[in-house]
C-alpha cells in the first residue's frame, strides 16, 4: 500500500509538471510572452529595466512566434497585419536567435528617407512638435558614449495620426541623413524612439528591412519596472520600482 502511494504521488508529481510546461507553451506561443529591456534605443517610450507583456495573436503566427523557438512550421498561420506606429518585437533578419524591439514606421511600398533628423515617408515629412525635453540620457559621437544632462524631445505624428515621443541629440548625427530606402513587399522599416542612439532599418548591415515572418508580436502592457536593478534583487525593490510606469500600456 506505501509503495502504492508512493508511485502515486511521485506520478502525480510528474503529471503536474507536464501539464505545467504545457501551459507555459501555450501562453507563451499563443497569448503573451514576457520580454525586457536592455537598451535605451526606445526611449522615453521604454525604458532600460521595463517588463513588458508582447501579444503573441496581434500578427499571427510563425516559427519565431512558437516558444522555445521550435520549429514546427513555415509561413504564418492566421495572418494580422501590422499598423504604423506599432512597437513591435522582430527577430534581427542577420540573427534570429536575437530579439529586437522598434517602433514601425515603415510599410512595404513605402519610401522612407530621414533629412537633417526629419523623418520623411513617400516624400513628405512627418510633423514632429518639440515639447519639454527629457531628463538624462546619452549620446553617441565618434564610437564615444556621453552622459547627457538633457535631450530634445519631440512629438512626432505618423501619416495615420499616431502620436509617439522621440528623442534626439542633434540633427547631424551620421543617421540623420539616411535613404531614401523603398521598403519591399512582405517587408517592413523599423525605427527606434531614440533616434541618435538605435541601431534600426537606417543601418542595413546591422538590421536592415525586417521580414513579416520575423515580427514576433505587438507590445502591449508596460506591467513592471525597475531603475538600477535586476529582477532578482527583490532587496532593491521598495526604491528601485518605477511605479509610475506599472500596469501601462505603450503607446
Amino acid at each position: 500500500m506505501t509503495r502504492e502511494k508512493k508511485r502515486g504521488g511521485w506520478w502525480d508529481t510528474i503529471k503536474t509538471v507536464v501539464y505545467a510546461v504545457l501551459i507555459a507553451f501555450a501562453v507563451r506561443t499563443f497569448l503573451y510572452e514576457p520580454f525586457n529591456i536592455p537598451s535605451g534605443s526606445m526611449r522615453p517610450t521604454l525604458l532600460v529595466g521595463d517588463y513588458l507583456f508582447v501579444s503573441k495573436f496581434s500578427y499571427g503566427y510563425s516559427r519565431h512566434t512558437v516558444a522555445f523557438g521550435l520549429p514546427l512550421f513555415d509561413g504564418r498561420l492566421l495572418a494580422g497585419e501590422p499598423e504604423r506606429g506599432d512597437v513591435v518585437v522582430f527577430k534581427l533578419p542577420s540573427n534570429p536567435d536575437e530579439d529586437y524591439i522598434k517602433r514601425l514606421i515603415g510599410m512595404p511600398g513605402d519610401v522612407i528617407e530621414v533629412i537633417a533628423g526629419v523623418l520623411h515617408i513617400n516624400g513628405e515629412a512627418v510633423p514632429r512638435r518639440r515639447v519639454e525635453d527629457f531628463r538624462g540620457g546619452s549620446c553617441q559621437r565618434f564610437g564615444t558614449t556621453t552622459a547627457v544632462a538633457r535631450m530634445t524631445r519631440y512629438v512626432e505624428t505618423l501619416p495615420n495620426g499616431r502620436e509617439h515621443f522621440i528623442l534626439e541629440c542633434d540633427d547631424n548625427d551620421p543617421l540623420d541623413n539616411a535613404g531614401p530606402f523603398l521598403v519591399p513587399e512582405g517587408h517592413y522599416f523599423m525605427m527606434g524612439d531614440n533616434r541618435d542612439n538605435s541601431q534600426d532599418s537606417r543601418v542595413m548591415h546591422g538590421v536592415g528591412f525586417v521580414p513579416y515572418e520575423n515580427l514576433v508580436g505587438r507590445a502591449d502592457l508596460l506591467w513592471f519596472s525597475l531603475e538600477d536593478a535586476s529582477f532578482w534583487e527583490v532587496w532593491k525593490w521598495p526604491v528601485a520600482i518605477r511605479f509610475s510606469r506599472m500596469f501601462s500600456g505603450i503607446d
